[in-house]
């Protein structure tokens, strides 16, 4: 004969609570032993099947982001760079400007912590219930020439523009070709007021004409970028963080030697 909480957690499987199938046993224990009321017992049943989704969905917005590490604000170093503040760090983490469709534009030489503080952001936001795409320009190019042939590259386009927040990295790292330029500006003019953006470029918007060679195209991209948009500039002074604390087989940190 069975148990009358397998007979409860079958119900609950029927009405798609697996998790707190799993977790009846244990709650209706805690429940006794507690004196719990029905209204306190329903209660913490819903809110443990919530947080068991939430962290869930999390996970698979994690999966989907396809950060290249898990850079958060825990270990980014406020201190030491001069772009931004604890203020404007705050205003940021509201995310206010996502739902905006704001573009973030991160400028500054390799290392300063840029991708760090896009990462960190782009994970906060997951952690607010946002869903997010993180993606090399190049790579964004290679997706956006193939997703009518291979079935990844379908994929990954359709997880981007189901995106609240796209963050492209490396952008303007090299020069494009005309077919590659109208490809960035069909996404660009695509996703206008549908996402927000972080850009990270180690390149001004003002030298973007170079490597998509063609002014007039570069001007209609910018055009969208720039309307509600923030610039952070990492000072071109400042020495490279990921440099600084690096990992090293010897004792010697220098590497002119």
């Amino acid at each position: 004969m069975s148990q009358p909480y397998e007979i409860l957690q079958e119900k609950c499987r029927t009405l798609r609570l697996a998790e707190t199938a799993k977790q009846l046993p244990s709650l209706l224990r805690e429940a006794e032993s507690k004196g719990w009321t029905y209204h306190e017992f329903i209660h913490e049943v819903f809110s443990y099947e919530l947080r068991c989704r939430e962290s869930k969905n999390s996970l698979r917005l994690m999966k989907w982001a396809e950060f290249p590490e898990e850079l958060t604000f825990e270990t980014f170093r406020l201190n030491e760079q001069t772009a931004i503040g604890e203020k404007q760090l705050n205003i940021l983490k509201q995310l206010s400007w996502v739902d905006d469709c704001f573009t973030l534009i991160m400028m500054g030489p390799t290392g300063v912590g840029k991708t760090h503080l896009s990462t960190a952001l782009g994970i906060h936001a997951i952690e607010q219930g946002y869903q997010v795409s993180f993606i090399s320009m190049d790579r964004l190019i290679y997706v956006l020439k193939t997703r009518d042939y291979t079935s990844k590259s379908r994929t990954k386009y359709k997880r981007i523009t189901q995106s609240d927040l796209i963050i492209i990295d490396d952008v303007m790292y090299m020069t494009y070709e005309p077919q590659e330029a109208h490809l960035f500006f069909q996404f660009i003019y695509d996703m206008y007021d549908k996402a927000a953006f972080i850009l990270t470029s180690n390149k001004g918007p003002a030298e973007w004409g170079k490597f998509l060679g063609d002014p007039t195209l570069t001007t209609a991209i910018l055009d969208r970028l720039l309307h509600r948009s923030e610039i952070i500039t990492f000072n071109e002074e400042q020495s490279s963080i990921r440099m600084k604390y690096r990992k090293a087989l010897f004792d010697v940190q220098s590497v002119e030697s």
